[in-house]
């Protein structure tokens, strides 16, 4: 067993199957395959059910998942304690975000963090829930991670770090309902069509406390894809509750923001791993949040 077949394990896990893992590796299909063939022969059990081009972990393979994640995380601490990865001369970092702070704060983050270590290539992944976000760093897939939350959060197995808030506003085109510089209270959504995110988010959370209120709004379109909420309100399918932080995008491609009474709050939060960080995790954890201002929640 060797790090490049736990590599090429975890590659066909995460990728989900064979195929997409070699053209997400830059490997042929065979030279995967014998890999793995070999790993299976070594811990003398099949890793995977072959279904056509899809695979499904066996009790073995799923056993092997954590351990190998941890082996690579170990030999990725023993790496970074040499030369120019210890240096932040190189290396690499990934950071699993959902997607309303995405706007802000990861990009101002990402701007200083780039500007002091220029040679560290960064990895955005797309996380949908407070939850994705959570699970993808406390099993190593990340591992810092930003979400946003409207209550703690429930699980020890990661550090969070407050790194700011950002309050919820509306947005519809620019002949909408609702007058320009005036708040909107929650009561007046009644009978309106909305587009929101899946559940497990805040801002869906928001829609349906809504409803819980009484207040009969209605889903327009739920969509994963926040970057859908914008072209479609400016279509006139619906209204959509966003984070403030997407006010100066939505106003700049010709939508109206306003406020929401009372108002509503979301917090964003940095979450890294419990174990020792990598040298490049750590310098971006210190840029984003100072030990000296660093307020664990």
């Amino acid at each position: 067993m060797d790090f490049r077949q736990l590599t090429y394990f975890l590659a066909i896990v995460d990728q989900g199957g064979f195929t997409r893992a070699a053209a997400a590796l830059y490997v042929s299909q065979p030279s995967l395959s014998q890999a793995i063939h070999v790993l299976e022969r070594d811990v003398g059990s099949s890793l995977f059910h072959r279904m056509g081009r899809n695979v499904v972990l066996t009790e073995a393979g799923a056993a092997l998942v954590p351990r190998a994640r941890e082996a690579l995380h170990a030999l990725e601490l023993a790496r970074a304690g040499v030369g120019a990865v210890r240096e932040l001369r190189a290396g690499r970092l990934e950071i699993a975000a959902m997607a309303s702070p995405t706007v802000q704060p990861l990009s101002a983050m990402v701007q200083r963090f780039a500007e002091r270590h220029p040679a560290v290539s960064l990895s955005l992944r797309v996380a949908l829930t407070r939850e994705d976000v959570v699970e993808t760093v406390r099993t190593g897939r990340c591992e810092l991670g930003l979400l946003t939350t409207s209550s703690p959060l429930p699980n020890a197995d990661v550090v969070p770090h407050h790194v700011g808030e950002d309050r919820l506003v509306l947005v519809t085109p620019v002949d909408g309902p609702f007058p320009a510089g005036r708040a909107v209270q929650r009561e007046q959504l009644e009978g309106r069509r909305l587009i929101v995110g899946q559940g497990g988010t805040g801002i869906r959370a928001y829609v349906d406390d809504l409803k819980a209120q009484g207040i009969d709004v209605r889903i327009a379109v739920e969509t994963e894809h926040r970057m859908a909420f914008l072209p479609l309100v400016l279509a006139g399918v619906g209204l959509a509750v966003v984070t403030a932080s997407w006010a100066d995008l939505s106003e700049r491609a010709g939508a109206l923001v306003l406020d929401l009474e009372p108002a509503s709050v979301q917090y964003n939060v940095l979450v890294s791993r419990k174990r020792q960080l990598t040298p490049a995790a750590g310098a971006f954890l210190d840029i984003a949040v100072p030990p000296a201002h660093r307020r664990s929640l």
